[in-house]
């Protein structure tokens, strides 16, 4: 593989090693990937294992290391296999954003993986599905009131780590006893909220992508029905939850821009006043800047759509004790809508409307001779 690619104009160029192989999707570009001795920058390595779960060691035997290489790295007890993400400069604002304070001890980097331990590896890997499901049987029978959503077997297969959902303290001692017995290895329980659950398992959201806890969210922020409210979303449970059952995380996206363009329209509560009617809120559209006024305070009548600025006219008119003719400005004039161009003609104008000419036309192709005379 080259180390660099060319532009278009040949005046410039693109890191080739900050885009190479990577373990999975939740991947982080490295821009400093091309600086000189950028790998020897720093001793600490960022290791990927089963998605989306990621770690950082040391590389004390100082071995030349890249991003895609397979490793064995420390674990308690024995080792893990995991793929390099990630080397140099870049591996400090890594350590910052996981919140690993300065001082911390962290696992050492044993050996680049040899195929004995990648076969192994890829063994343990194998029985994860089958541990699952018979785990969550195990747990139906048990009586425990939780769900055991994945299982991760460690690189060496000597320890495996349950994660499981609950929405209440379970007490699962007897769960691992047997867990313990029945597969032979070290077991780890380690409790995940839906979200993560929903990240570990991906999919496809109601926008055509792939969700985003799946490709790159790694810390949740919590979501509220506020969030709705602001941007003017219908407050329907169906529509507002995601796979998670949880609401959807992209509804704090652009909650912060709608809410500096509130703080541009009137309040809902204010009435407007016309010389010959007063006008009600009945609904904006926050980005442009539009507001619709009805009538009735329930139903659409007699509605007008204005802008902020004259809707800030008119009531200052109204506090300075006048009313102006129309609601509406001088120089108003009507926005062209879209219209459904299947209301504009029926549908059956495409049949045809001469049926004895289509007749006719099939025996001037299968009459033969004779049929060369007739006129359609």
């Amino acid at each position: 593989m080259t180390e660099e690619f060319k532009c278009g104009n040949g005046c410039g160029s693109m890191c080739a090693r900050g885009c190479s192989r990577h373990a999975d999707k939740l991947n982080t570009y490295d821009w400093l990937a091309d600086l000189p001795d950028n790998a020897a920058a720093c001793d600490v390595v960022e290791v990927q294992f089963k998605p989306p779960r990621k770690g950082y060691f040391l590389n004390v035997n100082h071995i030349p290391l890249q991003k895609g290489d397979i490793v064995a790295v420390e674990a308690s007890p024995g080792h893990d296999i995991g793929t390099v993400t990630m080397t140099g400069r870049l591996v400090p604002l890594q350590l910052k954003k996981a919140n690993l304070k300065p001082g911390t001890e962290l696992k050492k980097i044993y050996r680049k993986a040899r195929q004995v331990d990648i076969d192994k590896f890829n063994e343990a890997k194998r029985r994860e599905h089958d541990t699952m499901i018979e785990s969550r049987q195990i747990a139906l029978a048990l009586g425990l009131k939780m769900k055991i959503g994945d299982v991760e077997y460690q690189g060496d297969g000597n320890k495996a780590i349950f994660y499981y959902i609950a929405d209440e303290r379970v007490d699962f001692r007897q769960l691992i006893k047997v867990l313990a017995d029945r597969f032979h290895v070290r077991i780890e329980m380690k409790q995940i909220g839906a979200r993560q659950e929903a990240g570990r398992i991906g999919g496809i959201g109601p926008c055509g992508r792939e969700l985003c806890c799946a490709t790159w969210m790694t810390n949740f922020v919590s979501v509220s029905t506020a969030a709705a409210r602001f941007q003017d979303i219908s407050l329907n449970p169906q529509k507002l939850a995601g796979q998670c059952a949880k609401l959807k995380c992209c509804m704090n996206y652009e909650v912060d821009q709608y809410m500096e363009s509130l703080k541009r329209l009137p309040s809902r509560e204010i009435t407007l006043h016309t010389k010959d009617s007063e006008y009600f809120f009945f609904k904006a559209d926050i980005l442009s800047h539009k507001i619709t006024y009805s009538t009735d305070k329930k139903n659409l009548v007699n509605e007008k759509t204005i802008s902020a600025r004259r809707a800030f006219e008119v009531i200052q008119m109204n506090r300075e004790g006048q009313k102006p003719d129309s609601l509406l400005e001088e120089d108003y004039e009507p926005t062209p809508t879209s219209s459904d161009l299947l209301n504009q003609d029926n549908i059956t104008r495409f049949d045809s409307k001469n049926p004895k000419r289509k007749k006719n036309h099939k025996k001037k192709h299968h009459g033969g001779g004779n049929a060369g005379g007739q006129q359609a």
